[in-house]
């Protein structure tokens, strides 16, 4: 039997404002939107995992606070879990450093905006839930991750 390996996702709240990440990389999700994260690593609790993601991918320091209710398989042997983290007070504002090319606060009307990866949907809905904005937890009627349009990934680096 397949070991099977966590993938850690952040809802990242600054207020009502949720942060996603536009995917830079692979080419197959390129473009598209997700919470920040990664996978855990031996000998790491999905807590530490998530604030090293964080740090290596956004250059911030967050708290992680709680976990979002719920796991959702990825392609095996992975499945995603979300945790509910928020910005440390001293900690830079967050930039795309690794396996990003853009970053976005959304507020509760813009979060169905932007073409979220279809595994994060699900983490986003009950990201949304548990922040008190259940009213926002899905994407309007008829609307799919995919029906937002996902802008071509930048050819150089940001702000080349």
């Amino acid at each position: 039997m397949t070991e099977r390996i966590v993938v850690v996702a952040a809802a990242l709240w600054d207020g009502d404002r949720l942060l996603a990440a536009r995917r830079s990389a692979p080419p197959e999700l390129a473009g598209r939107w997700e919470l920040p994260g990664g996978k855990v690593e031996r000998g790491e609790s999905a807590e530490q995992a998530l604030s090293r993601e964080l740090h290596e991918e956004l250059g911030v320091e967050a708290e992680v606070v709680e976990r979002v209710p719920g796991e959702w398989p990825l392609k095996p042997p992975y499945v995603l879990q979300a945790w509910r983290a928020s910005l440390l007070p001293d900690s830079p504002d967050p930039k795309p450093l690794q396996d990003h090319d853009e970053l976005r606060w959304l507020t509760p009307e813009q979060i169905w905006d932007v073409p979220w990866l279809d595994q994060d949907v699900p983490a986003v809905r009950e990201a949304c839930r548990g922040a008190g904005l259940s009213r926002w937890a899905a994407p309007p009627r008829g609307a799919t991750s995919r029906d937002a349009p996902a802008p071509a990934p930048q050819q150089g680096p940001p702000g080349s």
